[in-house]
């Protein structure tokens, strides 16, 4: 699975706090199926639940949740796409830990597929993981900008090719 080691790149260069304090992420996969129609081919689809755990984040959420909203363009765009997918495939909980700092827990329904080919001679057989279709003209963005409330508050680099 690259997702969600995706996810922690494209995180990891958002923020300027998990930078920083690159232990203070954590990933999580929860409530994971393998879903296979069978018949004559191996191919399948990894599905489960992504946790990304951030603690003691003092940042603003806004910084956490543009890059993921950027990355699931590109990654898991039938997510967005989809509003009786987004209502449940996409939710957080936060424990207020004091006036500044929140240890924050994400939740993402992630798909990944994975093409199993057999060779010619029914030999061997190769694993490729498929990427998403593009359908955002948004992948193509380089460089974002972070402004809440007038305020700069997050600055990255995103090359989509660097993430898969």
């Amino acid at each position: 699975m690259y997702k969600p080691d995706s996810l922690r790149k494209a995180l990891t260069a958002a923020s300027p706090a998990l930078r920083q304090n690159p232990d203070r992420l954590r990933v999580f996969i929860d409530e994971g199926a393998i879903n296979c129609a069978g018949g004559t081919s191996l191919s399948f689809e990894y599905a489960y639940t992504l946790d990304v755990l951030v603690t003691d984040y003092a940042g603003h959420p806004d910084t956490l949740i543009v890059p993921i909203l950027a990355w699931l363009r590109r990654h898991q765009p039938d997510l967005l796409l989809n509003p009786d997918r987004m209502r449940d495939g996409f939710t957080f909980e936060a424990d207020l830990l004091n006036n500044q700092t929140a240890d924050i827990s994400i939740k993402i329904k992630l798909t990944e597929r994975v093409r199993v080919s057999t060779s010619p001679d029914g030999k061997t057989r190769k694993a490729e993981h498929l990427p998403e279709p593009v359908t955002d003209p948004l992948d193509f963005v380089e460089h974002w900008t972070l402004y809440v409330l007038g305020e700069k508050v997050a600055e990255w680099d995103h090359r989509p090719e660097d993430v898969l």
